[in-house]
């Protein structure tokens, strides 16, 4: 019998947390976000909110988004690789997209590689839709990106979607 997943504590982002993050963002991201771009949105950005997630005190999830008014950016999302393919993205997702709503969020927006079918799907289910491509987006190999989108977040259908999508997951 599947054991159940395990639940992420997550919690905001701080200075301190840079290290581990950067160790992540290193193992995921073949051009990875440099210190000075995290201490920048935790310092300077009004608009930005990141979040770590924890497993016995040890961070192995990490996610950011911007909130505009009514609009919300996803701006980052990553596992380390040994903690993949465990639930923890889509609880990392679930917090952002909830965190997003409680600022007062109705749409929200990301990028995705166009190679990234699981992130994709992942997207997808939680009722993100592609809306647009991004030519040449990531620098490493000039790869697309795909624009995805969900919106009326605090309407009653989206509302019951992610209540139910979040019973499952816990």
């Amino acid at each position: 019998m599947k054991a159940p997943p395990r639940h992420l504590d997550i919690s905001p982002m701080t200075l301190e947390d840079i290290p581990d993050v950067l160790r992540i963002e290193a193992q995921c991201f073949t051009t990875p976000w440099p210190r000075n771009a995290f201490q920048n949105e935790l310092t300077d950005n009004k608009l930005a909110h990141y979040f770590v997630g924890r497993i016995d005190d040890q961070p192995v999830a990490y996610g950011g988004l911007w909130v505009i008014l009514e609009d919300a950016h996803i701006t980052t999302v990553a596992v380390a690789p040994e903690h993949q393919r465990k639930h923890f993205g889509e609880q990392m997702l679930v917090h952002l997209i909830e965190e997003a709503i409680a600022r007062g969020a109705r749409w929200i927006t990301l990028e995705v590689r166009e190679s990234n079918i699981a992130a994709q799907n992942l997207y997808k289910k939680y009722g993100f839709t592609v809306v647009s491509t991004r030519r040449g987006y990531y620098s490493d190999n000039d790869e697309n990106a795909l624009v995805m989108w969900a919106g009326n977040l605090k309407g009653e259908i989206y509302q019951n979607r992610l209540k139910a999508l979040k019973e499952g997951l816990c």
